[in-house]
């Protein structure tokens, strides 16, 4: 199992464990951490799952496709290291990931 730490925008922790191969935002949805709406259900068909990862592990999560790219223009506040959380696969590597969640999702 692998420990990831989301962090709404208030400040509030949640330090939840993920099965490796799911996505960021699957176990986010799984253990109903608020703030990843996740409407296309992970296609990265819409922005809801907008998420900032901490600059520390931006090296470990992967690059964003172009798709990525291209539906991170309809999320808020887009920083440069936003990311779609459907789009990272959680993996041994991300043990201790810290993602940070935007004050809002669109």
């Amino acid at each position: 199992m692998v420990k990831i730490n989301f962090i709404e925008f208030d400040g509030t922790e949640h330090s939840v464990e993920a099965d490796d191969g799911n996505t960021v935002m699957e176990c986010a949805i799984k253990n109903s951490v608020p703030g990843i709406d996740a409407d296309c259900g992970g296609a990265c068909a819409c922005a809801t799952c907008h998420v900032y990862i901490d600059k520390d592990w931006l090296g470990k999560t992967g690059e964003a496709t172009d798709m990525e790219n291209d539906m991170l223009d309809f999320a808020f506040d887009v920083e440069d290291n936003s990311r779609l959380s459907c789009q990272i696969k959680v993996t041994d590597e991300l043990d201790g990931l810290v993602v940070k969640l935007p004050e809002k999702q669109f």
